[in-house]
């Protein structure tokens, strides 16, 4: 199962959470996201479990603890979505920003 676990403080690091959610079972992986021209955590991460009974007792465990100063976020990840963020738009010829742009015809 994979876990999101956000409000992560700048300084953990994946074996900070490796070690948070291994005392409720085994860890197949972790991954903080990090942005990508700064290389620093953006805040959020991943944790992946192969047992769903030992996530879902993470989850609830974990959800709202404190970790290095930091209340976590932590439940079950939602499926990536393809194209969210805005990043794959495709120019449509319309201008953006509201009103049309003058005075009302009316």
């Amino acid at each position: 199962m994979n876990i999101y676990v956000g409000n992560i403080a700048r300084e953990t690091t994946e074996e900070d959470l490796r070690e948070t959610f291994k005392t409720f079972g085994q860890v197949t992986g972790v991954t903080i996201i990090k942005d990508k021209f700064t290389g620093e955590s953006r805040g959020f991460g991943f944790v992946e479990m192969p047992s769903k009974a030992e996530a879902q007792s993470a989850i609830t465990d974990l959800n709202g603890k404190e970790l290095k100063g930091r209340t976590l976020t932590v439940n079950e990840a939602r499926p990536r979505v393809e194209g969210r963020g805005g990043r794959e738009r495709r120019d449509t010829g319309r201008k953006r920003g509201g009103g049309g742009g003058g005075r009302r015809p009316w």
